[in-house]
């Protein structure tokens, strides 16, 4: 028999998980594995913490800073350190954001950023968050979350800056 607590965390999940693992995938610039389990990871947490994420005055902003922590975490585990990235992954499935929403030449000079670059440059233009938020996002001051978009621009512009196509592709 499900509690009530249970039934609410169920309809939490059928309505925001795909949105979820939308802003994952963006966060790991594309990488659907490691974006399912950033999401699952957020999930357990907020599972875990639902009485406060359902006292916070902004849930959204609770959930957004679950997965960026999330994000985290996953960066520091020692054996992340030690994996290789591989150019070509036979059994490697296709990423969940529609084809339209971002190009594959985008993608990748996405995956050029440092993973908090790339979070900063997701919630300010991505989804349109303004510095506050994004701010409260990523647990970071105003000021940071400028420079690092502004650093993250930068270095998108010399990615793409040889080959503008890239991001039209």
């Amino acid at each position: 028999m499900k509690s009530e607590r249970d039934e609410q965390f169920h309809r939490f999940v059928a309505t925001r998980r795909s949105g979820l693992v939308r802003t994952a995938t963006l966060l790991t610039a594309g990488d659907a594995h490691l974006a399912e389990d950033l999401v699952q990871s957020t999930l357990t947490k907020l599972y875990v913490a639902w009485p406060a994420f359902q006292r916070a005055d902004n849930p959204d902003g609770y959930v957004r800073r679950t997965l960026v922590n999330a994000l985290t975490d996953e960066r520091r585990r020692w054996w992340r350190r030690r994996e290789r990235p591989m150019a070509e992954v036979p059994d490697r499935a296709a990423a969940e954001i529609p084809s339209g929403d971002i190009s594959d030449g985008l993608r990748a000079a996405l995956g050029e950023l440092p993973p908090r670059m790339r979070a900063a440059l997701v919630f300010r233009y991505f989804y349109d968050l303004d510095v506050a938020d994004t701010a409260d996002a990523l647990g970071c001051s105003e000021g940071t979350v400028k420079s690092q978009t502004a650093r993250a621009l930068d270095r998108l512009r010399a990615v793409i800056g040889d080959n503008p196509s890239l991001a039209l592709r």
